[in-house]
């Protein structure tokens, strides 16, 4: 079963690029690969098991961890208005407790007041 496996590696030179590059290259069901050093991502693409590849590229000593699968589908600008519209959620009922808290405030100096006159009268 063909697939992509979408790695984040560690890698801040051509060397740890080679080193990636050999033991990919060595892997069997590995039918192509991309390596991008500027975004530390290796994508592998054949019939190949996600943990197999995470265990061979492993082996090179460089950190490696899966992907965000969150980036990869989602883009950022697209995330943002969500967290919004929560904050907009948020404001709204903040707004009607302090309604409510106002409402009482008016009630209650009115219910002072009329304490007060009979007192002085």
């Amino acid at each position: 079963m063909a697939q992509t496996v979408v790695l984040k590696v560690g890698m801040s030179c051509q060397g740890c690029v080679g080193a990636v590059n050999r033991v990919l290259g060595k892997m069997e069901g590995v039918e192509s690969f991309d390596i991008d050093i500027k975004e530390q991502k290796v994508t592998v693409k054949g019939n190949v098991e996600p943990e197999a590849v995470f265990q061979t590229v492993s082996k090179t000593g460089k950190k490696t961890s899966y992907w965000p699968v969150e980036a990869e589908t989602e883009p950022k600008a697209e995330a943002e208005p969500k967290a919004e519209a929560v904050t907009e959620t948020k404001t709204e009922a903040e707004t009607k407790t302090e309604a409510k808290v106002d409402a009482k405030a008016d009630v209650e100096p009115k219910a002072a007041e009329a304490e007060t006159k009979p007192s002085q009268v």
